[in-house]
């Protein structure tokens, strides 16, 4: 297990724990669309990763990997006194999710267009993609990246790959976004282990898989794979990117909150 780590964190709510995970590049600050949507039933947590948002980098000489990252949540988990909560993510934050599910660490776990269940070319076309998206934000001034938040037409260009509808997310969301991704110290080793990722063991716990009906990141082909290492029919979020959660804040409440009742 990793040792105890002073991660970032926002927590809000009373009722069960549900622990939410960002994907990979982002922040806890993702989840702000739904956040007090579920606050009003859940005691949400929503974290960064270690080496993302303002949490610590690993330790020296951990490698960064799902299941690392997956021993430091599990970890953070303790250090909050959270005794089974239970857990969903996006992206990256899905994989973890659907991880500690396999390791029984959680209640339930709900991912939504979960890492992990693409063939060898859609790895292939997702790691360029984000390697492109990584370059381009650290390329960008201050004041390049405030033009370009401020302009409709470059701000649908730049957030089509991961939103479907770009004016959901505000131009301040997107400037914090864009910082958590050029900072991110654990990308490039994160992403570079993405070569190796399979599938999680079967989950010991119940879960839920849902894609976005316009993932352009994860296809949404890749959920027919999901469904089957799951034994359950993945939910479609129609109108919906790989990041759904500023597109429906309501439709990922209601499926955040029916999967952790």
């Amino acid at each position: 297990m990793t040792q105890d780590m002073e991660l970032a964190f926002e927590r809000r709510g009373t009722g069960s724990p549900l622990v939410l995970l960002h994907g990979i590049g982002h922040h806890w600050q993702a989840w702000l669309p739904v956040l007090d949507r579920l606050a009003a039933e859940r005691d949400v947590i929503a974290v960064d990763f270690p080496g993302f948002g303002v949490s610590p980098p690993l330790p020296s000489g951990t490698p960064y990997t799902a299941e690392s990252l997956a021993d430091a949540i599990e970890t953070f988990f303790g250090v909050l006194g959270l005794r089974e909560p239970h857990v969903a993510g996006n992206s990256l934050g899905g994989y973890v999710a659907l991880e500690l599910a396999a390791r029984a660490a959680v209640r339930s776990a709900t991912a939504l267009s979960p890492a992990g269940f693409w063939n060898r070319s859609e790895l292939a076309y997702a790691r360029t993609l984000l390697r492109i998206a990584r370059a381009a934000a650290r390329d960008l001034s201050p004041e390049q990246a405030l033009a370009h938040a401020e302009n409709p037409l470059i701000r649908g260009i730049s957030l089509s790959l991961l939103v479907a509808h770009p004016t959901r997310l505000s131009p301040e969301a997107q400037l914090a976004a864009l910082q958590a991704l050029k900072d991110a110290s654990g990308f490039d080793e994160t992403l570079a282990s993405f070569a190796g990722l399979m599938p999680p063991a079967p989950p010991k716990v119940p879960v839920t898989i849902a894609w976005g009906e316009h993932d352009r990141l994860l296809l949404r082909r890749q959920a027919v794979r999901a469904a089957r290492w799951s034994g359950h029919r993945v939910k479609l979020l129609k109108g919906c990117g790989h990041v759904p959660m500023t597109d429906d804040p309501e439709l990922v409440a209601r499926v955040l909150l029916e999967a952790s009742a």
